[in-house]
């Protein structure tokens, strides 16, 4: 099956897709998003318990994936495999004809208890918070016509005893997903469009991500489509993102004032490696940077080769940033690898990983030229759940280790290095937030971080992690008031 990391879709007919590629775990799900366990990162654990018990269960009931789109539940149109509690919901023939027209009913539901004694450091006052973050989601999947979908979901996302609310922490019942899709395969290869909102991610998920660690999920309002022939892929879609509100209930809109456009080709290489290129237009109205202001208008251009060599894998990424805001001019780059050797046959699988990343931060102030690196739509998940620190502005050095010592169940640690590229621009916080008083401040060393995370699926539906991390931060930091910072998460994640 081939592996994309900009997703396989779901529509009859299509060519769904897991992959064992790039590290220990990955599931490409979705418009993209995975399961990196073998760095540390189990965003759907769910999904690989799934698809293990599937393949002994006669391969018959899908996997569940963040994307809840893709699974494909015409199998329960046979009566006898209706099994589980709740199936009769999953398959509401439409048709005694045609077992591949039905709907489905479907729900998430996410509850994290988060404590962090130092958000944003400290600086400005910050006090230790201990807060639940929830989110439930409901969806509808349509199937009908042979090659046709539509799919709606709702999202109620709430917060409890959380002082500082973010734009990504809140949003109480809200119009998260409504497209109709289109999947038709030829002869020479596969074509497939949508329309309408809809989410999707690329490849780790870098910088165009599901943003599936905060509470609200980004999504976009999109036209999309793909031509899909041998071991090419070729993609295209225009989109506003989505602007949310917890005003009152479905109150998010997208406009013209925010757009990001994209094409992008992907080939696969020796059979499961792949080389990807894509362009893309972000453009907003009155964005505001330390050493910027004015309309944004960014060229984005980048490669990627991902594959993997036996137990070795690898997944290298470079972006260059090109365009203007208000009068000036945007120079600007980001990179990211990530290795890792994985000892298959040992016991409980050791993965040792190393990850390196860059950002390009301003160097001058008042120069005319802005070199802080936009990360676009970072996924919370990247570095940890903590959101100390995002990426811009920043070299980093992570090693870790990853083990598996029963089937559903993964334990990983890690210790994080990190300086600034730019002692003249700030230290920026998740997403690209820049931490006042850091800018001009202190030098390179911005702190070391030590992160432990275990996750565990107690069955097809339920999983459960923790994560701990501590930030020592440097000098930078401490004379804008900062100081060393821990986070404590606990999250329970149920998929029907």
């Amino acid at each position: 099956m081939r592996r994309g990391t900009a997703g396989r879709d779901g529509v009859h007919g299509r060519r769904m897709k897991s992959s064992g590629g790039i590290a220990s775990v990955w599931l490409v799900v979705g418009w993209g998003a995975s399961a990196w366990v073998g760095n540390g990162y189990a965003q759907d654990a769910a999904a690989d318990v799934t698809a293990a018990t599937s393949a002994s269960n006669a391969v018959t009931r899908p996997a569940l994936r963040s994307n809840r789109w893709q699974e494909d539940w015409s199998a329960l149109a046979d009566p006898a495999q209706r099994m589980q509690w709740g199936d009769a919901l999953k398959y509401i023939a439409l048709s005694s004809d045609d077992p591949l027209s039905y709907l489905s009913l479907g729900a998430n539901l996410r509850e994290r208890v988060e404590v962090s004694d130092a958000p944003n450091f400290g600086a400005g006052g910050a006090r230790n918070n201990t807060y639940v973050l929830q989110r439930l989601q409901v969806h509808a999947d349509l199937r009908f016509a042979t090659y046709w979908q539509a799919f709606v979901q709702v999202e109620d996302a709430r917060t409890v005893n959380k002082r500082v609310i973010g734009g990504a922490d809140r949003n109480p019942w809200d119009l998260r997903l409504a497209f109709v899709a289109y999947v038709r395969t030829f002869d020479a290869g596969t074509f497939k469009a949508r329309a309408g909102r809809q989410d999707f991610a690329f490849d780790l998920q870098r910088f165009v991500s599901l943003r599936d660690g905060p509470n609200v999920r980004q999504s976009f309002d999109a036209i999309w489509a793909d031509w899909e022939t041998g071991a090419w892929r070729f993609i295209g879609f225009v989109s506003q993102p989505v602007q949310y509100s917890d005003a009152h209930p479905f109150d998010d809109t997208s406009n013209r004032h925010f757009r990001f456009d994209t094409l992008r080709v992907e080939r696969l290489l020796w059979g499961q490696d792949e080389l990807s290129a894509y362009y893309s237009l972000y453009s907003r109205d009155q964005a505001r940077y330390l050493d910027a202001v004015g309309d944004e208008h960014r060229d984005v251009y980048d490669l990627r080769f991902a594959g993997r060599a036996g137990a070795l894998d690898w997944d290298l990424e470079g972006m260059t940033q090109r365009g203007h805001v208000g009068d000036a001019r945007i120079d600007a780059w980001g990179a990211g690898a990530r290795m890792g050797y994985t000892w298959g046959f040992a016991p409980w699988k050791p993965r040792l990983g190393l990850q390196l990343d860059a950002a390009s931060g301003d160097r001058h102030r008042n120069d005319g030229t802005l070199g802080t690196f936009n990360p676009l739509f970072p996924n919370g998940y990247y570095f940890t759940l903590a959101g100390f620190t995002g990426y811009t502005n920043l070299r980093h050095i992570k090693p870790s280790l990853t083990v598996t010592p029963m089937s559903r169940l993964t334990l990983m640690g890690a210790v994080g290095f990190q300086w600034r590229e730019s002692t003249q621009d700030a230290v920026y916080v998740q997403p690209n937030i820049p931490l006042p008083g850091t800018a001009g401040q202190g030098g390179h060393w911005t702190g070391v971080y030590e992160q432990l995370r275990a996750d565990y699926a107690f069955n097809a539906n339920f999983t459960g992690a923790v994560e701990a991390v501590h930030f020592d931060v440097g000098r930078a930091i401490q004379m804008a008031g900062g100081r060393d910072g821990d986070y404590l998460g606990v999250e329970l994640k149920f998929m029907w």
